[in-house]
């Protein structure tokens, strides 16, 4: 992993998971990193982790289910460190039931963190990454989107849901993400 030291990387979903062993991989190899998630002591125990091991963390209680915790996110990126580099879409959920169970409320939930809480993000940063002209999304996605299994099939669309999205940003440069 060349390139990353000194980048600044916003990482939703950061508290736990996949989102924290990024933040700590990343912090290694020298980027400063802005951790979001909405467990707050999780986070703290994060950043101070990354600042023992001698990194650059800070981090922003959030829920990507609201636009305005990512704008603040962003915003926290700014403040800190003069920019934003990369945000990694990581926050998801994933309860998994038969759809003859109607779990419409967790169906509704992971709409809002899975679809929602990267369309926030791309909406927070976007506006960031064309004044700076610079900037890269990263979506963190599953095999769930790529292949459904039994009792996933609501879960696989939330995560089939942000390819087209990932393939529109990749196809443009950061100041253009239609």
């Amino acid at each position: 992993m060349t390139g990353i030291e000194g980048k600044v990387i916003a990482i939703t979903g950061a508290s736990s998971g996949i989102g924290e062993a990024t933040a700590l991989l990343l912090a290694e190899r020298g980027a400063k990193v802005v951790l979001g998630a909405r467990r707050a002591d999780r986070l703290a125990s994060l950043a101070a982790r990354i600042s023992t091991a001698g990194g650059e963390a800070a981090y922003e209680s959030i829920d990507v289910k609201r636009h305005d915790d990512l704008t603040r996110l962003v915003a926290l990126a700014r403040e800190r460190y003069g920019k934003l580099d990369v945000l990694v879409s990581n926050a998801g959920i994933g309860p998994i039931s038969l759809l003859d169970d109607l779990r419409v409320d967790d169906w509704d939930e992971m709409i809002d963190v899975n679809i929602k809480g990267v369309l926030y993000g791309i909406a927070a940063a976007l506006p960031v990454f064309r004044e700076q002209g610079f900037g890269h999304f990263v979506h963190v996605v599953s095999t769930a989107g790529l292949k459904i299994v039994p009792m996933q099939s609501v879960y696989a669309g939330t995560k089939t849901r942000c390819a087209p999205s990932r393939r529109d940003c990749a196809k443009k440069p950061a100041t253009s993400c239609a």
